[in-house]
């Protein structure tokens, strides 16, 4: 064999060479280390903490704000809407009435034409423009009023935990329920006045419990329609059968007054004067200044 043929012959066999990808290598996977696991579930375990402690927190939150035990009958804002109305013109009188619903005594006082306020002096028997007036935010022996008080449109406390609510401004007066200050700061704004009491009825309910206990002489604010009333027992009364009887008689709403048998009056058409409990009641020497009237003129 010569060179040539031996060159050719080298050529046709060609070496073969198999490259190994070690990009392609599979190599064991590795676990991840025991305490990473832990963190995992431990920041999973948070999370649901959070959101459980977060949507305890809405509930709470939402039955303060809006779960009041008693359907609401108007809502603040149609309130704000019927203080901004014109207020329809009528004489100013008080109508006084009497009957008896389910065992329980009472008075019923429809206010005509009148124009509620906060005062905190006790209006004079000779003052004729003084149609009625009554005890409204109770208060501690050091002065602090319990629940929220507004007087000419200056505020004396901001106080929710009391559901019920009277607002008087621009010739207008309304009762309600509610935890939010809406009414009051409307109020505020247009030098009105404003107070908190206890519920007697919300939308013709009674609350699932009472705070007040025992018998005693009771008064309420109570609204049947759009007239308002002032109520009072003429007996000693549960709190519970007081608010029943105003519920039986067609109160659609009503709020606690207190003051049992203080002495009030109010005058009728004719502006004559008509007594209300023992005038040898009055004047109210104690808490002179300080006890806040709920004070009805002529508007």
């Amino acid at each position: 064999m010569n060179n040539e043929q031996h060159k050719e012959q080298i050529t046709e066999n060609p070496v073969i060479v198999i490259e190994r990808d070690e990009s392609h290598f599979d190599a064991a996977p590795s676990r991840p280390k025991p305490h990473r696991r832990w963190i995992k579930y431990a920041v999973a375990a948070l999370c649901m903490s959070a959101a459980a402690l977060i949507s305890v927190a809405c509930f709470r939150l939402w039955t303060y704000y809006y779960d009041y035990g008693v359907s609401v009958s108007v809502s603040p804002s149609e309130n704000i809407a019927k203080l901004q109305s014109a207020p329809p013109a009528e004489t100013a009188e008080v109508v006084m009435h009497s009957d008896s619903l389910l065992g329980v005594a009472l008075d019923f006082y429809a206010l005509h034409g009148l124009q509620g306020a906060i005062e905190f002096q006790e209006p004079d028997t000779a003052d004729v423009s003084v149609y009625l007036y009554c005890r409204s935010a109770d208060f501690t022996a050091d002065g602090r009023y319990l629940g929220s008080l507004v007087a000419d449109g200056r505020p004396y406390q901001s106080d929710t935990h009391r559901l019920g609510y009277m607002a008087m401004a621009n010739g207008n007066n309304v009762i309600g329920i509610s935890r939010f200050e809406t009414v009051r700061d409307h109020t505020i704004s247009h030098g009105g006045s404003f107070f908190r009491q206890f519920v007697l009825v919300s939308h013709g309910e009674l609350p699932s419990q009472f705070h007040l206990h025992g018998k005693v002489e009771r008064c309420a604010i109570g609204r049947i329609g759009e007239r308002l009333y002032y109520v009072t027992s003429r007996h000693k009364e549960t709190l519970w059968s007081f608010a029943d009887a105003l519920r039986e008689y067609g109160f659609t709403d009503a709020i606690y007054i207190t003051g049992g048998t203080d002495y009030s009056y109010y005058r009728d058409r004719h502006g004559r004067r008509h007594d209300i409990h023992d005038i040898a009641r009055y004047p109210h020497q104690k808490w002179q200044g300080i006890t806040p009237w709920l004070v009805f003129r002529k508007r």
